[in-house]
């Protein structure tokens, strides 16, 4: 459903959300342990994460990547995946095929209209903060 990409990117985040919710700065070699991705493939996405303005960075003995508290609270998973994704996910063809629409439907085309419109209201709803806090809360993982 998301490029790898995305599906690292949203790892990252929520990882760095997770630490930020407790003040806490990681480095890029925490984020891709704690992810299990490669470490040069994690910089590159949170360097277009940082440019976006859903993470920060600070260089430096003390620094690392970080969310601030605002960002917490308004940045919703619709933004890291725009980010990373564009808007394909809502408007591409479940089997992928490239003239899918409304006039010349697949097989799942009416039925993949729901799961693409829901799909965006659970990422746009989703915020960090609540993300960061339901992990505090809960025992969920992000790696394998």
């Amino acid at each position: 459903m998301f490029s790898k990409t995305c599906e690292y990117g949203l790892r990252a985040v929520i990882f760095i959300a997770l630490e930020s919710n407790v003040d806490k700065k990681v480095s890029i070699t925490a984020i891709a342990d704690a992810i299990e991705s490669p470490q040069a493939f994690t910089a590159k996405i949170l360097q277009q994460l940082t440019k976006n303005k859903i993470v920060q960075s600070i260089k430096g003995p003390n620094g690392g990547f970080f969310i601030d508290d605002k960002s917490l609270k308004t940045v919703a998973l619709s933004n890291i995946v725009a980010v990373l994704d564009g808007d394909a996910i809502y408007t591409g063809c479940g089997l992928g095929l490239h003239q899918c629409n409304d006039k010349k439907p697949c097989p799942l085309h009416f039925k993949f209209v729901e799961i693409r419109e829901n799909l965006k209201k659970m990422l746009e709803s989703t915020t960090l903060f609540e993300l960061a806090t339901d992990m505090n809360l809960k025992e969920y993982f992000l790696k394998n």
